[in-house]
């Protein structure tokens, strides 16, 4: 299944039109389907969890269309109101600090289970229930808080700016300002831009390799989303290493060493030190096997 969801993963991320929700879905599976039910049913098949929330997903968007009917809203303010009733409110999507302790709170399928997760996955929620429901919701990634935009910045539409974390608060610049200045940045209206399919699930990805990196004895699960992020056709280089030192880690000290010696090839043109250290690294992964 591994194999199978890493194939739909790649092929999906070079797509023309990638579809984070499913990147996302697909990503999770790499946890959901090794990990055996707690009620020891029998775990999923791929498609079956991708339909499971596919249909999760339509189901919050039928709710979302008939509240439009119900409410007729007039301006982006009037939407932002109903998605936080209905999503925020009715659905009880949200999220809690301990949420970020949880690595479920970025797998999109316990997400959706849970109407609890980190920012970027709720406003994935929300970006996409949206779409499915004829309305215009652009995700938003400042840095450290990830909000969504009800209408859109970049086409020069009415928007307001809103947090799905905190079940559809509204936000006005200052309250941006703040979030930019709380993450150790200064705000600019740039930031505002609508955040890229791709960029998303590199930061989801991320997210979960931050969660494992915290977790020495997670090191497998932080293998796997950094092998994920190698697969996006845009990624840092340093991921190669960062692969080649959770091999180590996870005991394929030859594989692992192999992979430091071609990165330590990359470096050679631009930072011969770290090339160095990139090698002695590989050549102490090698001893490990004596």
């Amino acid at each position: 299944m591994t194999e199978q969801s890493r194939a739909r993963f790649r092929a999906e991320a070079r797509a023309d039109d990638p579809d984070p929700v499913l990147l996302c879905v697909l990503a999770a599976a790499e946890h959901t389907l090794a990990e055996p039910p707690a009620d020891g049913s029998e775990p999923p098949t791929l498609d079956e969890l991708v339909a499971a929330c596919q249909a999760a997903l339509d189901r919050h968007a039928a709710a979302v269309r008939l509240a439009v009917r119900e409410r007729a809203p007039a301006g982006a303010d009037e939407v932002a109101a109903l998605l936080a009733a209905v999503l925020g409110g009715r659905e009880r999507f949200h999220g809690r600090p301990a949420d970020y302790r949880r690595l479920e709170s970025s797998l999109l399928p316990d997400v959706l289970r849970r109407r609890r997760g980190l920012p970027i996955m709720l406003a994935l929620v929300w970006q996409t229930v949206a779409r499915r429901a004829g309305l215009t919701v652009r995700g938003v990634a400042l840095p450290g808080h990830f909000i969504v935009a009800v209408g859109d910045p970049a086409g020069g539409e009415e928007y307001v700016l809103a947090d799905p974390y905190h079940g559809g608060r509204l936000l006005d610049l200052p309250d941006v300002a703040r979030l930019a200045t709380a993450a150790g940045h200064h705000f600019s209206p740039e930031m505002l831009s609508p955040a890229q399919p791709l960029d998303v699930v590199l930061r989801v990805l991320g997210n979960i390799r931050s969660w494992a990196a915290d977790r020495p004895e997670h090191a497998r699960t932080q293998l796997w989303a950094t092998e994920l992020s190698l697969l996006l056709p845009r990624h840092p280089a340093q991921l190669r290493l960062e692969r080649a030192q959770l091999l180590v880690r996870t005991g394929d000290f030859i594989a692992g060493a192999a992979e430091m010696d071609a990165y330590a090839e990359i470096l050679d043109a631009f930072d011969p030190d770290g090339a160095s250290r990139t090698r002695h690294e590989a050549r102490a992964a090698r001893h490990r096997l004596n």
